[in-house]
């Protein structure tokens, strides 16, 4: 009977894990591999889930794609490997079985690089490989990118008439990667061709029992679920699966109320996990009607922030003059001189103080504690930097979240150097976002929803800015940046430092159509090796050689030396106030003498511009 025609009476129990069965016995390389090497110990996983109930099994070639097997130096081993794999699969399913081509996503969880172009090479190269070797239907499986799978399945619907299997996995419960709702997509999937629309991986039972409730059965394909077996914990530097198979017995009729008529299982589970849901179900007829919950809409409460008492800093340069100023957050537990230099620049009138997020990947006292305490001491504007590197995205979200709570509105938000050009040489970088991810991602709290797409009671008020490196070979391809920044929701831009009259004149040529607001950065230098360490060795930051020359005539006379750096910073104060609204200095070593003398100096300058316009 084909593939098909039984699901329309009659349940269909798939089989579960091939990677936790291999883990399990110490295999710990590339999987599909041992479609080569191991065919017997492949045969016999698929034989032990045919011998539980399981009714379809996949072939071992989740990854033996082009793209994934060039990790392991595989990549001109495809055909070899898919060929294999269907072999295999059919051998052990002797008729017993349906055999089906497993094709598995490329692009996961986190921002992926691998564009479309490439997905489609080495998706054809697969198909054309499971195709050639007679297999019963295809199984698109762990697609967290909707857009992916769309490509892929138009591709497999276009060369073949047999049935496809296309199967999204969540983020979490109820919420694809991208936010489309999950009737939606499964909608979308339906008119591309897919036969069987469905969930796998990443969840449990009880989440994609939950997020099944709302979504009505499809109008001509039918409905699949392949949970994992549990959430996987991780000891002793393993992941591992604790779910039972008496708690999957118990669910199995739970997908059954949900219209679910081809069951399987994914990460974690056993040919007992199989056979627990086939001894279940069997003898029991598919759903044919199902009642949908109504999803409960998002309202989100119109409470603004209760912590945005100052209009955001983009509105202000926007209107007038504006200084702000960088202070380090301190290396060390003695935060004495940091709030003397705070309490300094309140003096001076400067309009914010920006905390950067361990510069230079090194570690520092946590800037949104010391955030918190100068807004507290000094009703000072702090202005928090919030980098890409440290935080994975439940960090990030939990950290904005913080912020919020604790009334610290103001944000930059900036990649991060990397890990590896700090002092801590075994720390490892996360960058889960990228810092056009993580603007997206604070403006969406803005509106009330968390990253996933759930209320959180309460929309933020963040004001967020994006950082600008000016000092670079191409300035168009860094002003295009922050166009793209500017699409993402940032609301003005702080610059890495300028040191030429002439590069700011460049610069306020190339950004004056923005929207968006700039900050203009400048920083006085202390002393020649300050200036070679900048020019040499910090991201983003080149130094005239007319300056090196001017700190290097001095680099005997530190005293000297650091007048002289004051007063180049004043020099180019003195071009930027003419061309920018907004100023950025950039406190040295925690020098915040250095600062306040220039936020004044920059303070009477800008007074007597707007003196001198007013009397034009």
């Amino acid at each position: 009977m084909n593939f098909l025609d039984k699901l329309k009476n009659e349940f269909i129990i798939a089989d579960g894990a091939m990677g936790t069965l291999l883990y399990s016995y110490g295999t710990d390389s590339c999987f599909e591999e041992l479609n080569l090497s191991q065919s017997e110990q492949i045969q016999h996983i698929h034989e032990a889930y045919i011998n539980a109930g399981a009714g379809l099994v996949q072939t071992n070639t989740y990854a033996a794609n082009y793209l994934k097997l060039q990790r392991y130096g595989l990549e001109d081993s495809v055909k070899e490997i898919n060929s294999a794999a269907a072999r295999i699969a059919k051998k052990a399913s002797n008729g017993k079985a349906y055999v089906a081509g497993t094709i598995g996503g490329n692009r996961g969880i986190k921002p992926s690089m691998v564009s479309l172009e490439e997905i489609k090479r080495s998706f054809r190269e697969q198909l054309y490989c499971l195709l050639l070797e007679g297999v019963d239907s295809i199984l698109l499986e762990t697609y967290y990118d909707l857009e992916e799978l769309e490509t892929v399945l138009a591709i497999a619907r276009k060369e073949t008439d047999l049935p496809i299997i296309a199967q999204v996995s969540l983020q979490e419960a109820g919420v694809l990667q991208d936010q489309t709702p999950i009737a939606e997509a499964f909608s979308r999937l339906e008119g591309i061709g897919a036969d069987v629309v469905g969930l796998n991986c990443r969840l449990g039972p009880h989440h994609m029992l939950k997020t099944l409730e709302s979504v009505p059965l499809p109008k001509q394909a039918f409905l699949s679920a392949y949970p994992n077996a549990s959430i996987p914990a991780y000891t002793d530097g393993k992941f591992h699966y604790e779910g039972d198979a008496d708690y999957f017995r118990q669910s199995a009729r739970d997908f059954r109320n949900q219209g679910v008529r081809l069951l399987g299982g994914c990460c974690g589970t056993t040919p007992a996990h199989i056979k627990a849901f086939a001894d279940e179900l069997k003898g029991l007829a598919p759903l044919e009607e199902k009642e949908v919950k109504a999803k409960k809409e998002i309202i989100v409460s119109e409470k603004p922030s209760p912590s945005r008492d100052l209009p955001p800093l983009q509105e202000i340069v926007k209107e007038r003059p504006s200084v702000i100023v960088e202070l380090d957050p301190p290396r060390k537990l003695d935060t004495t001189r940091f709030f003397e230099g705070a309490k300094a620049l309140k003096e001076a009138g400067i309009d914010s103080i920006t905390l950067a997020d361990n510069s230079l990947a090194s570690p520092r006292v946590c800037n949104s504690a010391l955030g918190y305490l100068v807004k507290q001491q000094t009703g000072l504007r702090p202005l928090v930097h919030v980098t890409c590197r440290d935080r994975n995205i439940i960090g990030l979200q939990s950290h904005l979240m913080g912020l919020h709570a604790l009334g610290l509105n103001d944000i930059l938000a900036v990649t991060g150097d990397p890990a590896r050009v700090g002092d801590f040489p075994g720390a490892s970088s996360v960058y889960d976002v990228s810092s056009f991810e993580l603007i997206s991602m604070i403006k969406q709290l803005n509106e009330g929803l968390s990253v996933s797409g759930k209320d959180l009671g309460q929309k933020a008020a963040f004001s967020v800015a994006g950082a600008f490196n000016p000092n670079v070979r191409s300035l168009e391809k860094a002003v295009a940046r922050l166009e793209k920044k500017i699409d993402h929701g940032a609301d003005y831009f702080i610059s890495q430092p300028v040191f030429s009259e002439e590069k700011l004149l460049e610069v306020h040529e190339a950004v004056r159509h923005l929207k968006a607001p700039v900050y203009i950065g400048l920083m006085p230098l202390t002393g020649s090796r300050n200036a070679e360490f900048l020019h040499n060795e910090v991201p983003g930051i080149k130094i005239a050689d007319s300056i090196r020359d001017r700190m290097a005539a001095l680099k005997d006379d530190p005293v000297q030396a650091g007048h002289e750096g004051i007063a180049i910073a004043k020099s180019l104060i003195d071009a930027a106030a003419e061309l920018f609204n907004g100023i950025y200095l950039i406190t040295p070593f925690m020098r915040y003498e250095m600062s306040v003398e220039l936020s004044n100096y920059t303070r009477e300058k800008t007074e007597r511009l707007s003196r001198r316009k007013q009397h034009a």
